[in-house]
């Protein structure tokens, strides 16, 4: 197994440990393993492209950790009421939405190529800054943090709605091209 694989792994098997440090309210610990993880994904994807150790796993894995990192962590917050649940279902929806419509898109066509869109990243790194804030303000008793958690949930709100609704139309068009069935 190559090395960025291997950490995209132990990233992978850090997710039921961050869930019972959030569930426990170990905040300190679970702000630090989400660092630790963040700083394991871009050493990881360092290694795969520098150092040409990229593998066809790694394509699946390294997002695999990454999505179930992130949902486990938006639902284990949720769980303790750290984040609105209306946030949590909506963050959790679209990924339900995207893993659909990949599965589709593989039934309906001879392949996916998965390519992230800009709203996508944008949406990913709210995604992050908000999990950092809420675990930092738990972690360090920081209370002056109530704005700037507000704003990331409505940025993350946004871009999330967005990003849905982009993959879909995406996916959609998609579809119709291989089909044939797109009338311009």
């Amino acid at each position: 197994m190559s090395v960025p694989n291997l950490i995209s792994l132990i990233r992978l098997l850090a997710v039921p440990f961050m869930i019972y440090l959030i569930l426990n309210k170990y905040y300190f610990s679970a702000f630090w393993l989400f660092v630790a993880a963040g700083i394991s994904d871009a050493i990881d994807g360092f290694i795969a492209k520098r150092m040409e150790q990229a593998t066809p796993l790694g394509a699946y894995l390294d997002p695999l950790a990454d999505k179930a990192l992130l949902v486990a962590v938006y639902i284990s917050l949720g769980k303790v009421d750290c984040l609105p649940s209306w946030l949590v279902i909506l963050v959790v929806f679209r990924d339900v939405i995207i893993i659909g419509g990949v599965v589709l898109l593989l039934l309906l066509t001879e392949g996916v190529k998965m390519q992230p869109i800009f709203v996508s990243k944008l949406n990913t790194l709210a995604q992050i800054f908000l999990v950092i804030a809420v675990l930092f303000e738990l972690a360090f008793k920081f209370s002056d943090m109530e704005q700037i958690i507000t704003a990331l949930i409505f940025l993350v709100t946004v871009t999330t709605i967005f990003s849905g609704g982009a993959y879909i139309i995406n996916w959609g068009k998609k579809v119709e091209k291989k089909n044939g069935t797109n009338e311009s």
